[in-house]
């Protein structure tokens, strides 16, 4: 997306400089230099400003509980596309064991009113979930989830009929299990791969572009280990602070295969192998 000097002269900062950079596959991203110092711009085109409603609360409670986040500076909507404003966090480098202390501090920041889900729904390019609060995990990960995802990756025709039955039986276990043993309803990341954190310049971790939920904290943890990023000192870091739950290595694999899930549903067929590897390591 090319920003013109029109469409730059509308935002609330004085730009001298608006530089490309990595957004990842959602949002067009910009560096920017302004009178008052470098920020990070985001832009969705074609969107209303609510579009960053979710990430903007998310990042909000991040900072109330003591996370280190961007700041959100401004957010509206200039010739039909939506944009962000946020504090730029120059990259520089860090120990783990200092990123799993500070997930593990973001997970204990429990929910309000004791229930599961968040103000905003989860909206991504390719699927959005609902997140109303309930009562119950079982319904906002099992039924709207899991179940919501199979149905829109039966729709595109990437849906293996052999995947059924394993799948209903584990939908069916799942729901069990929840109900006997609730988790206790954390504030989450969301979708906590490799690319959503970083170090600051003085080694500080920093999380960043949230789908923010109060759900069962092993969701976090499960997605790290789907595509590497995260070092034995990242997990030594968060069980010294926040130790989970003896058996957590086989329950994160229900979550393993959420993001997995969410993958063939975004990016097609090559995800394929991935979930029905998942679910069979599951249903054994």
């Amino acid at each position: 997306m090319q920003l013109t000097q029109n469409w730059l002269a509308q935002l609330p900062v004085t730009v001298t400089e608006a530089i490309p950079v990595g957004g990842g596959d959602v949002n067009a991203a910009f560096r920017l230099t302004t009178s008052q110092g470098t920020v990070f711009l985001l832009v969705q085109p074609g969107q209303t400003k609510d579009f960053y409603a979710g990430e903007i609360a998310g990042l909000k409670l991040f900072a109330q509980a003591g996370i280190n986040a961007p700041r959100v500076i401004a957010n509206d909507q200039i010739n039909g596309d939506a944009y962000l404003i946020l504090s730029y966090v120059a990259s520089g480098s860090g120990d783990q064991y200092a990123l799993g202390q500070m997930v593990a501090k973001l997970h204990q920041f429990q929910s309000p009113n004791g229930e599961y889900g968040f103000d905003y729904p989860y909206k991504g390019t390719a699927i959005t979930f609902s997140n109303a609060w309930t009562k119950s995990w079982a319904e906002l990960f099992v039924d709207r989830r899991l179940v919501g995802l199979a149905t829109a990756i039966k729709k595109k025709g990437l849906w293996d009929t052999a995947w059924q039955t394993p799948f209903d039986r584990l939908c069916a276990r799942l729901r069990d299990e929840f109900e006997k043993d609730p988790p206790a309803p954390s504030l989450l990341h969301g979708d906590l791969w490799g690319g959503n954190y970083m170090f600051d310049t003085q080694g500080q971790p920093v999380l960043i572009d949230p789908l923010a939920l109060f759900g069962d904290r092993e969701l976090d943890i499960g997605v790290t280990t789907v595509f590497g990023g995260f070092n034995e000192r990242f997990y030594q870091g968060y069980q010294a602070t926040y130790p989970l739950a003896s058996g957590y290595e086989e329950r994160i694999q229900v979550y393993r295969l959420y993001y997995l899930m969410v993958h063939l549903n975004k990016f097609g067929a090559m995800y394929a192998g991935s979930v029905a590897g998942a679910l069979a390591a599951i249903s054994r």
